[in-house]
């Protein structure tokens, strides 16, 4: 097998692509926090956070990457100093040659994200989000050029992003017509002299392109035309609902009661001092299932309307809750935080792992420290 350099930047292009940033939501900070994209990456650690005891571990191991879900410096800050907490931290991660890289609520929103592993963990499949993102704002450009250089400026085109659906690049539609025209006085014609109607035998071409590419498009079209005024439409396509957004909802293969799901979510998350519990009937029928891994209690007034039975999220209160019950809303089941989104760092682990199986001396892991902060819990007998 042919081992060949893994670069930071190398792992930064799959974790984007995975977990794009344009999904994180405004408030938050996404992405290389330290490391160098030039240096060799060869042992890759995932964690909830980026806590004292996790970067113990995450050097002692030897990672040069640590890829956390929670930001280390989520407001901001005027100093990282090694006598605060947080300088502390990047101080020991910059010394060690350690890297440290966050997916946020770019996670939470991706198709596969954070909900989706807490999804798979509990086997409820055929997820949909629960507040779903619009797809890309999307250009349909139309432009009319000379038969002769229709081939010109579709390359043109191509070459500044456009043309691009999916897995398929260079996608273009044409049809032939006849352009008609008359310079004035001040043109400059390509073809045709001034006064006289022309008529030219022309392509329509239509293609798309992310609107973030309108100026590129634009520029590489008015260079490659041969009019001097070239003729073009540009139509902003209404954006579709994706996979990608918070939450999600879906499907047991075969119902349960409340008390054999919460039984069920108890025994499938990580054991933690917060334990599990949910409010509702115990004996209450559950099989459309909505999830958040994370705190979710802004869906609280949106999971009824979904046709959710069951409502497992994360950081719940009293009142919210009490509220919800009694509106009528689904049961829910209360987990830790931490516990809920620790899925998430297999799901991204085995993301990266495929892109470089082949690179020789790969080594990842999963963290094994709790970050969960509760550390006693003193339930009552039943």
């Amino acid at each position: 097998m042919t081992e060949h350099r893994v670069s930071l930047g190398d792992v930064i292009a799959v974790l984007d692509a995975a977990y794009p940033p344009r999904l994180a939501e405004s408030w938050d900070s996404v992405g290389l926090v330290t490391g160098d994209p030039d240096d060799p990456v060869q042992k890759v650690m995932y964690a909830v956070d980026a806590t004292a005891a996790v970067v113990d571990e995450a050097i002692e191991w030897g990672a040069d990457l640590l890829v956390v879900h929670h930001p280390l410096l989520m407001k901001g800050v005027d100093t990282v100093a090694a006598n605060t907490p947080k300088g502390a931290l990047i101080h020991r991660l910059v010394k060690a040659g350690c890297a440290l890289f966050t997916a946020h609520t770019n996670a939470d929103s991706a198709d596969p994200g954070v909900s989706d592993a807490l999804a798979e963990l509990l086997g409820v499949s055929g997820t949909r989000p629960i507040e779903p993102i619009d797809g890309p704002r999307i250009d349909k450009w139309v432009v009319f050029v000379p038969r002769t250089h229709s081939d010109r400026v579709r390359d043109a085109l191509f070459e500044a992003g456009a043309g691009s659906i999916g897995d398929y690049r260079e996608c273009s539609w044409t049809v032939a017509g006849v352009g008609r025209f008359r310079p004035v006085s001040g043109a400059d014609p390509a073809i045709g002299t001034i006064g006289a109607v022309e008529h030219v035998d022309e392509d329509r071409v239509e293609m798309v392109a992310d609107a973030s590419l309108r100026s590129r498009v634009l520029e590489a079209l008015r260079t490659a035309h041969p009019y001097e005024e070239p003729a073009f439409d540009v139509l902003e396509e209404v954006r579709q609902p994706s996979s990608t957004g918070l939450g999600r909802v879906g499907t047991l293969r075969a119902p349960v009661t409340l008390r054999e799901f919460t039984d069920r979510v108890r025994a499938a998350v990580p054991e933690t001092a917060w334990g599990v519990r949910a409010a509702g009937d115990p004996d209450a029928r559950v099989e459309t299932v909505a999830l958040c891994g994370g705190a979710g209690d802004s869906f609280l007034g949106v999971v009824r309307s979904l046709g959710a039975d069951v409502f497992v999220t994360s950081d719940l209160r009293h009142h919210p809750v009490d509220e919800h019950l009694r509106g009528g809303g689904p049961a829910v089941i209360d987990v830790a935080h931490w516990a809920s989104e620790w899925p998430w760092c297999e799901q991204a682990r085995k993301i990266v792992d495929s892109a470089f199986a082949d690179s020789g001396t790969w080594e990842s892991r999963v963290s094994t420290t709790r970050t969960d902060p509760w550390t006693i819990g003193a339930a009552q007998p039943e």
